[in-house]
């Protein structure tokens, strides 16, 4: 899709902070986290609803935040040991999961997003993301 904001960066043409990519699927930063480390994992492939992907793609989707998440669990160890996970969708038309380390189980609350994030930020926390591997 032409004007989706997700398309525009798995084609490049907006910057992000990748943690993990593949084939189908791409993992970044958002730009508006929660707590350091909040990634989104995206189908490469448009689709709207998360709910319209049909059974396979919906799983190797689960499966690949999966293996992120156990990556952010081991370069940010959160208190409660979690990764939470959220899916929303409202505010991007392309499917996303939401993984977000968790230190407290209020963690999971859009209201708590956090705007204008120094750069030196994101790129703090994508350094700790790629000292893990994805094995």
């Amino acid at each position: 899709m032409e004007d989706c904001i997700f398309c525009k960066i798995i084609r490049g043409e907006i910057p992000s902070y990748k943690v993990y990519e593949d084939e189908d699927h791409l993992a970044f930063l958002t730009i508006q986290p929660i707590n350091p480390g909040h990634t989104l994992v995206i189908p490469k492939k448009h689709i709207s609803y998360i709910f319209d992907m049909d059974d396979k793609d919906l799983c190797q989707l689960m499966v690949v935040s999966k293996k992120v998440a156990r990556v952010l669990k081991k370069a940010f160890s959160p208190r409660t040991g979690k990764i939470g996970v959220m899916v929303a969708g409202g505010e991007v038309p392309h499917v996303h999961i939401h993984l977000v380390p968790m230190d407290d189980e209020s963690d999971l609350t859009f209201a708590r997003q956090r705007s204008n994030v120094p750069l030196e930020e994101f790129e703090q926390t994508l350094k700790k993301i790629k000292s893990v591997s994805f094995d």
